[in-house]
């Protein structure tokens, strides 16, 4: 089973029907066939995937409603509320449902899941492989989705309030554009530097010697070379065996310096090209020899790959909720957000201190500062308070005894 493996239990191949159509891969002119499983093989495009999907699925997504005066407060009497935070189908958890998302957007550059409705109202979001959604216009210009179900082998076409599509950075256009397309001759270098590595490695970490004789061979004896000297010493498990030859044979070794068998500068710089790729710095992926020009507390970093990584992904999958889930009498009234407290906060002296200013400044109740660490209630906590010693500047000298 390929790294994609099992996609909620189907498998993927490049065979599949309509994948070719979704993801312009293939050859390259390193001579390596990239495409989304071959590239999630290096880890640097493992790592950079996993890093955003699994953060856009951990961050809460909820539906929330304004309140008059301003503000807004979760609406867990929303039909939409359970699906988006807890459960969008019979199968998936929230997390693991929009990690998925991501995942998709990550390689394919877009994401679909069609939708099932109750007298009108979103039951439920099943997720459909992006290698077998073909997405084109009708003669009216409505969008219609093509799929090629992997379970039945059936065609079907489904219309735009079917199918829930979030897509990816592109031009506008129908579809994401699929970030593995156009980085395959970045990756494809990077998987043949992987390649020659490993073969190397594999040749005991240096080139292959010469065997020299002076006389000319048959072939019946070149071939009782390569099968009872060459073959025998081929290989890193046979790397510092001792030949034997005879008939005026020599062997004159290549040498190589270890750190050119290891290609090291090559191998770095293309962790960093796919880093480029997915607007990952470096850092975040263990790439230490990177440094981040985030500055040095964890705070600013997760700050910068918040805005200039995440928030992309996660305003894109915002926006399709308000335009494909919720009705268009409630745009104005309910919002779909993502809670991104986790990545603003520090150490525990900085999460106690951040919530003492809030508190003191009677931005949240001592109640709303409890309830973050899953704390109950207090009576009385649900007062927004102040210091004592601060007044509006005109009431500055004035005692309760001035009128």
């Amino acid at each position: 089973m390929s790294v994609l493996g099992s996609w909620l239990g189907r498998v993927i191949t490049p065979r599949s029907a309509g994948f070719w159509s979704a993801f312009q891969g293939g050859e390259t002119t390193s001579g390596e066939s990239v495409t989304p499983d071959s590239a999630l093989r290096l880890s640097a495009a493992w790592s950079c995937v996993r890093l955003i999907s699994e953060t856009v699925g951990f961050l809460p997504l909820q539906l929330n409603e304004g309140i008059s005066g301003g503000g807004k407060v979760p609406a867990p009497r929303h039909p939409l509320y359970e699906l988006l935070r807890w459960s969008p189908n019979a199968d998936q958890g929230s997390e693991e449902f929009w990690e998925g998302c991501a995942v998709c957007l990550c390689l394919w550059g877009n994401f679909f899941a069609e939708i099932s409705r109750n007298a009108g109202r979103v039951v439920a979001l099943t997720p459909m492989r992006p290698d077998h959604v073909t997405v084109f216009r009708d003669a009216q210009g409505a969008r219609r989705y093509a799929y090629a179900d992997p379970m039945t082998g059936a065609r079907r076409e489904l219309g735009e309030r079917e199918v829930f599509h979030v897509r990816g950075f592109g031009a506008g256009g129908d579809v994401g554009l699929s970030p593995i397309s156009y980085a395959r001759k970045s990756m494809g270098a990077a998987m043949a530097a992987e390649t020659a590595a490993a073969t190397t490695y594999a040749n005991g970490a240096r080139p292959t010697g010469v065997l020299t004789t002076p006389s000319v061979l048959s072939n019946e004896q070149r071939e009782q070379v390569r099968k009872n000297i060459v073959a025998p010493m081929v290989g890193a498990k046979n790397s510092g065996g001792v030949f034997v030859l005879e008939a005026d044979f020599k062997f004159q070794p290549v040498t190589i310096k270890p750190e050119d068998a290891q290609m090291l500068q090559t191998r770095a710089w293309s962790v960093e090209d796919v880093c480029r790729w997915f607007r990952v710095p470096p850092f975040m992926v263990g790439h230490t020899g990177s440094a981040s020009n985030w500055g040095t507390g964890l705070e600013q970093q997760n700050l910068g790959f918040l805005t200039y990584t995440l928030s992309p992904y996660l305003r894109r999958i915002t926006g399709a909720i308000r335009t494909q889930l919720i009705p268009r009498a409630e745009w104005g009234r309910y919002v779909a957000e993502h809670d991104v407290t986790a990545l603003k906060e520090t150490d525990s002296a900085g999460r106690a201190e951040l919530f003492t200013a809030l508190v003191n400044a009677g931005i949240w109740t001592r109640n709303e500062a409890r309830s973050k660490d899953a704390l109950p209630p207090k009576p009385g906590g649900d007062d927004l308070t102040i210091p004592v010693n601060l007044a509006p500047a005109p009431m500055h000298g004035r005692t309760d005894k001035q009128e």
